[in-house]
């Protein structure tokens, strides 16, 4: 393992997970039922976004170095969306008998998430 790599990653996944808290706790703030899972969400769709954008660049010889590419995607995108919150989340929602609010969460995902990655990627760089 390289160290340096290490901590490359490890300082974008640091960055990532804090904004993906303050994020999620400003929109479950405004949400007003706060029983549907806004947050996670919208730092989801934001994520799919900016690895569209990312792919882009990626495309690009020299675009972006191999430290920036680990800080980015691998650490900041890795903690700031939630996979695995999206999963927990719509499992709370079956267990409390929300089955609507649950499959309007993954189906939301799903069609928001591949979405945003389009857009993101139909920016020019």
């Amino acid at each position: 393992m390289n160290m340096k790599k290490l901590l490359i990653i490890g300082c974008g996944g640091f960055l990532g997970a804090v904004l993906r808290y303050v994020l999620i706790s400003l929109v479950q703030n405004f949400s007003k039922d706060g029983l549907f899972p806004h947050g996670t969400l919208v730092v989801n769709v934001a994520g799919c976004f900016l690895i569209g954008i990312l792919s882009n660049l990626l495309d690009t010889p020299a675009a972006l170095t191999a430290e920036l590419r680990f800080f980015l995607i691998i650490g900041f995108l890795g903690s700031f969306t939630t996979y695995s919150t999206f999963g927990n989340e719509t499992i709370f929602l079956v267990q409390n008998q929300r089955y609507t609010l649950a499959l309007l969460n993954v189906m939301m995902h799903m069609i928001l998430g591949f979405s945003a990655v389009l857009a993101g990627r139909a920016i020019p760089v």
